[in-house]
């Protein structure tokens, strides 16, 4: 990496064969673009993360296919008291991460799939650990894995996806306008997401927590977020949590959750509230910043799918069933291995599967 200096311009996108699929045009924000040179902590992949994350917001960019991980960062334990947390605030339905029975019955959407011989996949690009570009420009983490697991089924070629980009406040949207088939972005099962998009069971369980600079007044999602600037990423759970009792803070709202750790490093904003799972990374990735409180929420991630595509949501659960299968040695746990037990360790097996009727 010649210099630190992030610039905005055009990005090109990859299908699933690493050759140009299309290019995007000049996007982000313009103030955060000037100053991203002043960036701190972080090394040449952290800053490249994000330049894509200033230019991502409210476009679709094709990607590369994943490549394995070798970054070792140092642990984040999730505080005990997670398991105690209460459900995130837009659920008022019971079991919202309960999905329909598994099936390997092929129906029209997964005809379709296999019709056009690719799965469109919505992924980020940006998130360490879980959907991130990697120096060469291929995609990797724990979704990612999920996401060839799924293709691997379907089509019997796990590279065969069309991965695209999108932003936090463009994962309903894209499924509703049937831009991708299948949104794997650490994306959290609520009653509300539910009036809009079908879910798989769930994959993963995590919880809402504030990220701030080591030595900040900040202390945790309480009081001591009076008068300070938290981000929050639009569309997401955080949002409808500060939103819901915000502590007097001064809510900043951002199209990609890493917009807000970049303008953290900027000094624009003075915390951040994410989930924790993916803060994990995060400070991984930039030792000035750390979790701080305790988990305000417990909340589980699903592949998220259109509503009519009851079909594929089915399949997925036949994947996600077999996914978990093997304990210690199941795809689930491999893929946790690879990519999340250095930054969450001590996790020692998936989410129970809840289904329903109908």
């Amino acid at each position: 990496m010649r210099s630190m200096r992030i610039r905005a311009g055009r990005h090109q996108g990859y299908g699933s064969d690493g050759r140009p699929d299309a290019e995007t045009g000049r996007t982000g924000d313009p103030a955060a673009r000037r100053s991203a040179g002043r960036l701190r902590g972080w090394g040449g992949v952290a800053a490249m993360a994000a330049a894509c994350a200033l230019t991502a917001a409210a476009v679709l960019l094709p990607l590369a296919q994943a490549a394995p991980d070798t970054v070792r960062p140092g642990a984040i334990r999730p505080p005990a008291t997670m398991a105690l947390a209460p459900a995130v605030p837009a659920d008022t339905c019971q079991d919202p991460e309960a999905g329909l029975r598994p099936s390997g019955v092929d129906g029209p959407t997964v005809e379709r799939i296999r019709k056009a011989g690719k799965l469109v996949a919505g992924v980020d690009q940006n998130s360490f650990k879980w959907g991130y570009r990697k120096p060469d420009g291929h995609l990797d983490g724990f979704d990612i894995a999920l996401v060839k697991a799924i293709a691997k089924d379907i089509l019997g070629d796990e590279n065969a996806v069309i991965y695209r980009a999108i932003p936090t406040s463009q994962r309903i949207p894209a499924l509703k306008e049937n831009r991708v088939d299948i949104v794997v972005r650490a994306m959290t099962i609520n009653c509300k997401r539910l009036e809009d998009v079908a879910f798989s069971t769930a994959y993963f369980e995590a919880g809402q927590q504030v990220l701030a600079p080591k030595g900040s007044p900040i202390t945790g999602y309480d009081t001591s977020l009076n008068g300070r600037r938290i981000c929050t990423a639009t569309g997401s759970t955080a949002e409808a949590a500060l939103k819901s009792q915000p502590y007097g803070a001064v809510p900043v709202s951002v199209a990609n959750q890493l917009d807000c750790l970049v303008r953290l490093q900027l000094g624009e904003v003075d915390g951040i509230i994410t989930d924790n799972a993916l803060a994990a990374g995060q400070a991984a990735q930039d030792p000035s910043v750390q979790l701080v409180g305790s988990p305000f929420t417990r909340e589980f991630y699903g592949v998220a799918m259109n509503k009519d595509a009851s079909d594929l949501v089915r399949r997925v659960n036949k994947v996600l069933e077999d996914y978990r299968a093997g304990g210690n040695d199941s795809p689930w746990m491999q893929a946790y291995r690879t990519h999340l037990a250095a930054v969450l360790p001590n996790i020692t097996a998936p989410p129970a599967p809840k289904y329903r009727d109908g």
